[in-house]
């Protein structure tokens, strides 16, 4: 009789490396792997080859170099004698700015719409159809263009503001003014400043560290209360009534800094041609910022409705069965359900929000892709490198942005038990 050896048993052979299932999808890897990095030095060598020909090195030493030109619109001081990578810092910022704000505003947007659109009334559904349906399916940079030429041909100038019997009003009692050039909005003045605090060798506004000292501390006791709250209603099966504690947390911190330093607004004033005193925010940041949110509401609405329908029907049933009306239970049982089905496509969205305000450039608006990838690059004649920095910022953007929205997804996702 013939004893078989068992597989695990044998000795290694090379042909093992294909018919054997143990190290055949190893043998595929390697092999793989070393064809992606052949074929990576080769797109490496070629491109330092080809660079070469045309007299160019591969080098950021440009990035230390003067930039040598103004940049409209920057969070942070700026002028034409600072460096390259300055200028890049600040178009990033302003894409930061842009992408941050669009995000907010365009989940608020997209939330309210898509409970909206599955509303009984009719006419706030179609309205919120209608809405949906020409901003989803309409490019965006048309999109912008359409609400530039908007700004720039309807919107009154600034001196249609004077005057009693002027042909133009500010909205937002009095403090906004909309124009063809920019809108001027109030600006916050702090009457009693104090002194600046040097992080990490930058110095920053004392006021705006005591009021992000606050906020961050008033968080943390917040989320120890509701830690005990649960715990105590764990113990004895009724939870406690915190709410008002919370809203002291938030509220008597921040008033208390408001009237130490003196914060208050500075509504913008008509001086001659032009609007003073408040922030005179360039119309190409608003028409990005407001077609980014429109455009991208308009998707997030039709993820919050598709999250809202996935939840059974029963839910509300039981809902309005224990006596709650439709508001608290769309607010305490069926989005808290369905944001388990939000998220992920949220997530995309956000990505989709971030990466699409490189169209600024359409509006004139300076962000990443202007700075770095326009007059950095048309003045260095370094466009390898600049596009390399570009791509790897978004990348990094993107990453850390699919990060945070994982983390909460894995917070609000259902646990099993």
């Amino acid at each position: 009789m013939t004893h078989l050896q068992p597989a695990e048993h044998q000795p290694f052979r090379l042909s093992m490396l294909i018919y054997d299932r143990r190290y055949r999808s190893l043998t595929i890897q390697t092999v793989v792997f070393i064809g992606v990095m052949l074929f990576a030095a080769w797109l490496v060598n070629n491109t330092i080859e080809n660079l070469a020909r045309l007299g160019k090195t591969f080098s950021f030493s440009f990035l230390w170099a003067r930039a040598g030109y103004d940049i409209p619109f920057s969070l942070i001081p700026y002028a034409a004698t600072d460096t390259h990578m300055r200028a890049a810092v600040v178009g990033l910022l302003n894409t930061l700015l842009v992408s941050f704000v669009g995000c907010v505003l365009a989940t608020i947007v997209g939330v309210l719409a898509g409970v909206l659109r599955l509303s009984n009334n009719w006419l706030v559904s179609k309205m919120m159809t209608v809405y949906v349906e020409i901003f989803r399916n309409v490019p965006l940079l048309l999109w912008i263009l359409v609400i530039l030429a908007i700004f720039t041909d309807v919107l009154p100038a600034p001196r249609d503001y004077r005057g009693d019997d002027a042909a133009a009003q500010m909205i937002l009692f009095d403090s906004v003014a909309p124009t063809n050039r920019y809108t001027a909005i109030p600006r916050l003045a702090v009457e009693h400043a104090p002194g600046p605090v040097v992080i990490a060798g930058t110095p920053v506004n004392g006021a705006l560290v005591a009021f992000a000292v606050a906020l961050v501390a008033a968080w943390l006791v917040w989320k120890w209360l509701r830690g005990w709250a649960r715990a105590r209603q764990n113990r004895t099966g009724r939870r406690p009534v915190t709410w008002w504690i919370s809203v002291l947390l938030f509220v008597v911190p921040l008033v208390a800094l408001i009237n130490l330093f003196g914060v208050h607004l500075i509504p913008p004033t008509l001086a001659g041609f032009n609007f003073t005193g408040g922030v005179n925010l360039d119309n190409g940041f608003v028409v990005l910022v407001l077609a980014l949110t429109l455009y991208t509401g308009a998707f997030i609405a039709e993820i919050v409705r598709a999250g809202i329908l996935s939840v059974s029907r029963g839910q509300t049933e039981a809902a309005f069965a224990l006596g709650l009306r439709a508001r608290p239970t769309m607010g305490l049982v069926i989005l808290p359900q369905a944001l388990r089905v939000i998220v992920p496509p949220l997530i995309s969205q956000f990505l989709n929000l971030t990466k699409n305000s490189s169209l600024a450039i359409a509006v004139g608006y300076p962000d990443l892709r202007a700075t770095l990838g326009g007059t950095t690059l048309n003045q260095t004649g370094r466009e390898m490198e600049a596009m390399m920095l570009m791509m790897g910022i978004y990348l990094v953007l993107s990453l850390l942005i699919s990060a945070v929205m994982n983390l909460y997804n894995a917070r609000v996702r259902l646990k099993e038990r």
